[in-house]
C-alpha cells in the first residue's frame, strides 16, 4: 500500500505546505536524503493552541499538536519528492516548550513517532530527540524536524 493510501486509511490527509516564517525553504533534498525544515502545528496557517506545556498546554495537546506538526513535515517531503519515495525514516527531531517544571519531553513527541509508525510500519523506526526549550515561534508548543530516505 502506498503511504499516501495508508495515510487516507488513517482518516488524514496531507496539508498545504506550510508557508515559512522567515527566509529557509521547508524542506531540502541531499542525494536519498529530505531535510525538513522545523515545523510548526500550524492548521489553515493558524495555531490552534499556543503556550508552554506543563502550563497552559497538558502533555496531551502538546501529543496532538506534534502528530498536526509532523503531517506539516510530510507534507513538506511531499512536495518535494512524493510521500511515496520515502522508503524510511531517518530521524525525528521534535522541540517542546516547556514550562521550567516539565520534565516528559518524550511523552510529547511520541505523538510525531507514534504516528510515523502507524504510517510507515518498519519503515518508520527512527532514530530521535527530544527537547524542551524555553519559547518557540509563535508560542507554538512544539516544533518537528524529519530527516527521511527516499528511493532514487
Amino acid at each position: 500500500m502506498s503511504h499516501l493510501a495508508r495515510l487516507k486509511e488513517l482518516g488524514y490527509s496531507l496539508p498545504p505546505v506550510a508557508k515559512p516564517l522567515a527566509s529557509y525553504v521547508p524542506a531540502a533534498r541531499v542525494g536519498n536524503q529530505v531535510w525538513t525544515s522545523g515545523q510548526l502545528p500550524l492548521v489553515d496557517g493558524a495555531l490552534p493552541i499556543t503556550g508552554k506545556v506543563g502550563g497552559a498546554v497538558t502533555s496531551e495537546q502538546a501529543a496532538d499538536a506534534a502528530r498536526t506538526a509532523v503531517l506539516n513535515a510530510l507534507a513538506a517531503v511531499d512536495a518535494e519528492v512524493g510521500l511515496d519515495n520515502v522508503t524510511r525514516v531517518l530521524k525525528v527531531v521534535g522541540f517542546v516548550a516547556s514550562d521550567p517544571n516539565f520534565v516528559e519531553q518524550p511523552a510529547v513527541i511520541n505523538g510525531a513517532s507514534d504516528f510515523i509508525g502507524e504510517l510507515f510500519g518498519e519503515a518508520g523506526n527512527h532514530a530521535r530527540s527530544a527537547v524542551g526549550v524555553a519559547v518557540l515561534p509563535k508560542d507554538a508548543p512544539v516544533e518537528i524536524e524529519l530527516i527521511v530516505e527516499v528511493s532514487a
